[in-house]
Parts: structure tokens; sequence; C-alpha cells
């Protein structure tokens, strides 16, 4: 979704960014990496409706291509829904020359997100006054191998039902709860037909490929 509110209101979020100070290699850091602000100059000019038309009159009059103006612009890319399920696609693979590398850091993931830093304030799905966008990890899927070949595994939360999380799939109803600890469970790692009990550290010190969050406060 393309937003142009207002530019006084367009770059702000739930939750203050610079309080946020993320650490390198951690799930927080590659979420403000991806949200943060960018200037587009030179090149990367903005085609403006609204100076082409001041400068040229009606936009019906405007037969040459070259008479459009671009103008310096900023962009951001934020949260503007809070979804119900949050997944996380991690980049696992970098262009080495012609060839793809895959990428095996260790990402920092939590138990518990908050979203807020990422989403815009007039996001929609939270309730109003609220500065948190809270979500519980439930799930993960793991690569081993190379580019070429590999194999995957999940780890699984065995948890009871969110009824915030039904009221808001079903109804729409943003959670108005303040839950701020993770949905307790019993976490498995499943390979293939082995299922085996695990603790949450050992989900922790995976390195993720694919996070699962559901959505708590």
């Amino acid at each position: 979704e393309v937003s142009t509110e207002d530019p006084e209101t367009a770059f702000f979020t739930l939750a203050k960014r610079e309080d946020l100070n993320p650490e390198e290699g951690s799930i927080h850091h590659c979420l403000y990496q991806f949200t943060r602000n960018e200037k587009l100059t030179e090149t990367n000019k903005l085609l403006c409706d609204v100076c082409t038309q001041r400068h040229y009159g009606p936009k019906k009059n405007i037969k040459s291509e070259k008479k459009y103006v671009y103008t310096n612009a900023k962009k951001q890319m934020l949260i503007s829904l809070a979804p119900p399920i949050l997944t996380l696609h991690l980049k696992r693979f970098q262009q080495a020359g012609f060839n793809l590398r895959k990428v095996n850091r260790h990402i920092k993931f939590p138990e518990v997100i908050d979203l807020a830093p990422f989403c815009t304030v007039k996001c929609k799905n939270v309730a109003e006054g609220n500065t948190k966008v809270l979500y519980s990890l439930y799930g993960v899927v793991e690569h081993s191998g190379t580019m070429r070949s590999g194999h995957y595994t999940a780890y699984a939360k065995m948890r009871s039902m969110n009824n915030c999380l039904s009221d808001l799939v079903l109804r729409g109803q943003s959670p108005q709860a303040l839950e701020t600890e993770p949905v307790k469970g019993q976490w498995f790692h499943i390979s293939d037909t082995h299922v085996q009990a695990v603790s949450a550290s050992k989900v922790l010190s995976s390195q993720a490929y694919l996070l699962f969050y559901e959505r708590l406060l």
C-alpha cells in the first residue's frame, strides 16, 4: 500500500525508532534496516504530478515525457496493517560473482517481538492508544546444507488456543489484554518422521530460515 499522507506524520511510527538501538546480527536489526528512511535523489528522483502541473499546467497539456518534473523524495517501508500471523523470511543467500552462496550466519530472534517501531502511526488492527504490537514465536523452519542440496527441519510449539488471535481473525477485534509473555507450551523438533521435545533455548540457537509469530497484543 502506497501512502501519500500528510508529510508531517507520514514517517511517524507507533513507537520511537530512536529508542530501539538494535543489536547487529539480530532480527530487530534486519527489520530496522528494511524499514529505514531512504532518500530518492539523482537518477532515483520521484515523478511529481503536483510539481509538473504547477510548472506546466494541467496534465492533458503535457505531450512530451521530458516535460515531467522529477523531484527529490523520501521513502520508507512501514507496516500499515498488523497481521494475526507474522511470517519473517530471512534471506539466506548472497551473490558471489556468478554464483549464489548460502549465508550461515546466526541471526538472533526473540520469543516475543514488538513490531511497533516498524508500524505506521495509523496502523490498522491496533487498539487506539497502544504503543506495542507484540507477537509470540510458535514456529521456526531451519535449512541445513548448501545451495545445491540440503534438508529442511522445523521447530513447532504445542500450545493452548489463543482466544485473542481467534477474535482478530474471525471478528476483526484488535487484542486489548496486555499480554507480554510468550504463549506457554512445549517446543518440538521435527525432522521427517522423527519428533523430539526440545527446550526454548535450543530453538533460539537455531539457524532460522523462516520465523512464525502469532499476535499477542
